[in-house]
């Protein structure tokens, strides 16, 4: 039976958008690119005074404001790693100590980074996008290139940096509460004690595992900061464009940060 070419054309209109996504995520990969690197290119009348006290606010409100909701989304992973390797591993041919090991390695491996790294997506990144895609849309920006600014590294050098340096910390406090919850939940269980959930997760503790996520936690902090950078750099069209970059930012930051922890996995393990 041969169809109609209205039906055909209609057909390869509704097909056509996803034609384009490969070039046009190649254009919008190259884009980035170019923001990042003429950020980072400083110029020569650097004022470090100005650049310092962007960068301190940047590290506060990456940072240090972060820290309670990274400890209570942590605090519950660790809880329901527990609970999940008491209900899995509960035989009487198993040691209880094994519940640590399990806790340990998920935490210190996985979690502590990866559970950060979705709640920084929504907390930081949809908020950097907002904040430049509001100057972006305000004008703001082109104000600062009139004043004889470099734009681009003045807002975008400050909040990479911060998300580079902030992450670690962040990722020690996860870890820390991810374990301490963990030890209270088995506690609390009755099938094991805190000493007995230590005592596991000491036994097959590898310092390497601490490396690694703290490797995972850098990489983590360039990539969702420097990618809520770009969308709101790029914002157009009012109101309405920054709610789309701020959208962009933390869907494109959970994507990539899921991508690059398994490069970082296939990689350094």
């Amino acid at each position: 039976m041969e169809v109609s070419p209205s039906v055909a054309d209609r057909v390869r209109a509704g097909f056509a958008p996803l034609w384009r996504i490969p070039g046009g995520m190649l254009q919008g990969f190259g884009a980035y690119c170019l923001l990042i690197a003429s950020a980072f290119n400083l110029p020569r009348d650097l004022r470090p005074s100005l650049y310092a006290r962007n960068l301190a606010t940047q590290m506060v409100q990456v940072g240090i404001d972060s820290i309670p909701i990274v400890s209570l989304a942590t605090a519950f992973s660790g809880g329901v790693v527990v609970v999940q390797a008491i209900y899995q591993l509960e035989n009487p041919l198993l040691p209880l100590t094994i519940v640590g090991t399990f806790a340990q390695q998920s935490i210190l491996l996985e979690l502590g980074t990866l559970v950060t790294a979705f709640v920084l997506c929504g907390r930081v990144g949809a908020r950097i996008a907002a904040e430049l895609g509001t100057m972006r849309v305000k004008e703001q920006i082109d104000a600062l290139e009139a004043m004889g600014l470099n734009s681009r590294s003045y807002l975008v050098v400050p909040r990479v940096l911060a998300g580079v340096l902030m992450f670690p910390v962040l990722y020690v406090v996860a870890a820390s509460v991810g374990m301490a919850m963990g030890a209270a939940v088995a506690e609390a269980s009755g099938l094991l004690t805190a000493q007995t959930f230590w005592e596991g997760a000491r036994l097959f503790f590898r310092p390497y595992d601490v490396f690694f996520g703290l490797v995972k936690s850098l990489v983590f902090g360039f990539v969702i900061t420097s990618i809520a950078c770009y969308t709101g750099y790029q914002a157009r069209g009012g109101a309405e464009g920054v709610g789309e970059a701020t959208t962009r930012a933390a869907v494109l930051g959970c994507v990539w940060v899921l991508f690059t922890d398994y490069l970082c996995a296939a990689i350094l393990l």
